[in-house]
């Protein structure tokens, strides 16, 4: 693991990079398999579902007893866990309602917004190493409160054509509608696109590999709406004297394991303490079981030693991370300043996995540098608003010799005349 000591603001720049590779040079693989799939419909997607997941589907859908077989197969105590993490995630997204106020913007002038849920969607879980059963809870139960009509879900398989018993449990917790086996690309083209077993949706979430991200650039194009830009998973930590190195070691060591391509970084104003957290690291790394995953994230990880906390706010606002954990004894006043994260982890008993879990944030958030711009999955990922106004006879009075110059002046005699027909009748 690198480290940096008191870096010139001009590398900074170079210290932010992430592992994250180009898809572009992935878009020659996809686009074959995305045609097929739009114009053969569930025959390619069980045609690439053998080829890249080697199982062989009569089958897309999965049934009631399917479901029912996999809620008797999950051990209740991780039942209760998915249950008290529900909870934890409605409560939260329940309380992100909106309630759009008329406002009379001029005498006789009203105008407002109205939330209405996004018809369809679709979200995407990956296979994999591990069944991320938390990524459906953190998609699907806001798409349930926004009211959407239609929850797809697509994950693929295992060899045997199962999905895994935890998947299916929390989808019927969270109030999914229709389940799919099928991952990949062509899981995400048979969103886009809709097939016999697959209804096209209207917007597409969830994470996956290079080519899953891939797939989602293309189809977002013109065929469906996505998320977020997507790249491997990365924590930022800020620390000071008062830190925990343990808990620095456990956090680094908890977002290294989500993959080879994943990143962490330690940002901090203690020398003293870089040592005692590199000694944590390579204890606590010997004891996980996904040991070698974890090293090689480790390789493009690094710890970057700054002047003060203004540097450190700098750099960190450059860096912009999906998740920021943030142990300083005033880490109230650090994070007042932070205007470029995803999800902030505040105070030493804040670990990411209590937002990646059960606290009720999200986990859906964006990676690189894109918490510039973008944020993290909320109730309003799932719902639109639409805009109304109604003026009555004293309203157009009173706007439109407003809208009548401004027309005029943009040379647009028809949006002049909409308005001067209506005075002329008053």
């Amino acid at each position: 693991m690198e480290i940096i000591n008191y870096p010139d603001r001009s590398n900074w720049p170079e210290l932010a990079k992430r592992p994250a590779m180009d898809v572009s040079i992935l878009f020659d693989t996809v686009n074959p398999v995305l045609a097929a799939v739009r114009t053969e419909g569930d025959e390619a997607v069980k045609r690439y579902e053998e080829k890249f997941d080697k199982v062989t589907l009569d089958t897309l859908r999965v049934s009631a007893d399917e479901i029912k077989r996999a809620e008797e197969n999950v051990p209740a105590e991780l039942k209760q866990a998915i249950q008290t993490a529900y909870a934890n995630i409605a409560r939260f997204h329940a309380a992100q309602e909106f309630t759009g106020e008329k406002i009379e913007t001029t005498p006789g002038v009203v105008c407002w917004q109205k939330a209405v849920a996004i018809e369809k969607v679709g979200l995407y879980i990956p296979g994999g190493t591990a069944p991320l059963f938390s990524t459906v809870l953190m998609l699907a139960v806001p798409a349930r409160i926004a009211g959407c009509k239609e929850i797809v879900l697509c994950t693929p398989p295992d060899v045997n054509g199962n999905v895994h018993p935890a998947i299916l449990f929390a989808a019927k917790t969270a109030g999914v509608h229709i389940i799919i086996k099928a991952g990949g690309i062509q899981a995400i083209a048979a969103m886009a696109y809709g097939t016999a077993s697959v209804p096209k949706v209207d917007k597409i979430f969830g994470p996956g590999n290079q080519y899953v991200t891939a797939a989602k650039q293309l189809v977002s194009l013109k065929d469906v709406a996505i998320d977020m830009p997507a790249g491997p998973s990365e924590v930022q930590v800020i620390a000071d004297e008062t830190a925990n190195p343990d808990f620095i070691a456990a956090d680094f060591l908890s977002q290294a394991e989500h993959g080879v391509d994943s990143q962490a970084i330690l940002v901090t104003t203690d020398k003293a303490l870089i040592s005692r957290v590199e000694e944590a690291i390579n204890s606590q790394l010997n004891d996980l079981p996904r040991k070698e995953i974890t090293a090689k994230a480790l390789v493009h990880s690094r710890i970057v030693l700054l002047k003060d906390m203004d540097e450190v706010i700098a750099f960190t606002n450059l860096y912009a991370p999906e998740h920021l954990i943030i142990q300083t004894k005033d880490y109230a006043a650090v994070a007042e300043r932070v205007e470029n994260a995803g999800s902030v982890f505040l105070g030493a008993y804040t670990p990411e996995s209590a937002g990646d879990y059960a606290s009720g944030t999200n986990h859906t958030l964006p990676t690189n540098r894109y918490a510039r711009a973008y944020s993290g999955v909320n109730l309003d990922s799932f719902i639109k608003k639409i805009t109304f106004q109604e003026i009555s006879a004293d309203g157009i009075r009173n706007l439109g010799d407003t809208i009548r110059v401004m027309a005029a002046n943009e040379q647009l005699e028809a949006h002049r005349n909409a308005v001067t027909v209506r005075l002329n009748t008053l």
